[in-house]
């Protein structure tokens, strides 16, 4: 019986052989001059480019759960900068979409569900939950609108984001495509 490694290495394969990346041919430099910060809910993988008539190599795109920037340090913070600084982006959207999976969210939650599944139960409690705040930081948000608007402030404020940049909140349906904006960022830098 394949796995699911299996498969999608044979497909690679076979891929590769036939040239099926030739479509897909662009430079590390996004055409659009901008970067997205969106969900990894699985429903925007293609709704999401589409909705907003983005082709590949016109925007960097970067995932988490919920589009959230939990603090100037993170992953996240430092991938939009290195899109503005290094790769040519001038503006950012941060997309979140109705009906989130973090909406509502506990960190007590997955925690429950970790001491289940991990070996290592002691262990989280110990060095993790205990000295890292687990719950809090696996928790998600109250309100999708919300987050956006924390999110967005949140890089706004950072001393490193250039003072020209342009941050944008939106939210889209995950079901039709439709967008609600929630911050402008034209306005806000006007």
């Amino acid at each position: 019986m394949a796995n699911l490694l299996d498969d999608i290495l044979r497909y690679n394969h076979t891929f590769v052989e036939e040239k099926g990346y030739e479509p897909y041919v662009t430079s590390k430099f996004p055409d659009k001059k901008a970067v997205i910060l969106t969900c990894m809910d699985t429903r925007l993988t293609e709704l999401l480019p589409k909705a907003i008539h983005l082709h590949n190599g016109e925007m960097k795109i970067i995932k988490n759960a919920g589009a959230v920037i939990t603090n100037p340090s993170d992953s996240v913070v430092r991938s939009i900068l290195v899109a503005l600084y290094e790769l040519t982006a001038e503006e950012v959207f941060i997309i979140g979409h109705h009906g989130c999976g973090m909406t509502g969210l506990t960190g007590d939650r997955i925690l429950e569900k970790a001491y289940k599944r991990s070996s290592e139960a002691e262990s989280i409690h110990e060095h993790f939950e205990k000295e890292n705040g687990a719950a809090e930081w696996l928790t998600g948000f109250e309100s999708e609108e919300e987050n956006i608007k924390e999110s967005v402030d949140a890089l706004r404020r950072h001393p490193l984001l250039p003072d020209d940049t342009r941050v944008h909140g939106l939210l889209i349906d995950p079901e039709t495509g439709k967008l609600d904006l929630v911050v402008d960022g034209n306005k806000e830098k006007a």
